[in-house]
């Protein structure tokens, strides 16, 4: 479980003490419950969300424990460090809209044609609790040729849980390379 503390001072001061101390500045939200400023060691956050199974993860601030899911990051454009991170909320039972992950899978004959896979939508939005939501949608793209797409359409989505995107929005293919 990822561990972290209150930010007691939201001020710039004080944030950049956090960040030179190796802290991640995150803030925690969700209906119906108050904000939380917050801040995890960088290397532990990453850690966690690299080596977790589902789309939420545990954290602790305090003594408090709360299920989020990643909603939004900020990168710095130079170092490419990690700035800042958003934790929603993920209670049981509650309906709402979360970002899937997109993940190809196998290497696409229009790769061996002098192709190139193209990831168009990174992350699906998809409406339903978050005990219906998958880690990740893992799409097998080993029968793409050059030109060929998959689309929204395509994907079965799972149980209980409805795509937001339109159906005609393509997720990934592959394309010619340059």
């Amino acid at each position: 479980m990822l561990e972290g503390i209150v930010r007691e001072s939201t001020v710039k001061q004080a944030t950049k003490s956090l960040r030179r101390d190796g802290y991640l500045i995150a803030n925690i939200y969700g209906k119906g419950a108050e904000n939380i400023n917050a801040a995890f060691k960088s290397n532990d956050f990453i850690r966690t969300v690299k080596a977790k199974d589902k789309l939420q993860f545990q954290v602790k601030i305090g003594k408090d424990k709360h299920d989020v899911v990643v909603k939004e990051y900020q990168v710095h454009p130079l170092s490419g460090d990690l700035v800042h991170v958003d934790l929603q909320l993920a209670p049981k039972g509650y309906v709402t809209d979360y970002l899937v992950p997109v993940k190809g899978v196998g290497t696409p004959v229009g790769v061996k044609n002098k192709g190139m896979l193209q990831i168009a939508k990174k992350r699906i939005k998809v409406r339903g609790a978050i005990e219906n939501m998958p880690a990740a949608f893992e799409i097998n793209v080993e029968k793409l040729d050059l030109g060929d797409a998959i689309l929204i359409r395509d994907l079965e989505a799972p149980k209980n849980t409805t795509f937001m995107d339109a159906d005609r929005v393509a997720v990934l293919g592959v394309i010619k390379a340059k």
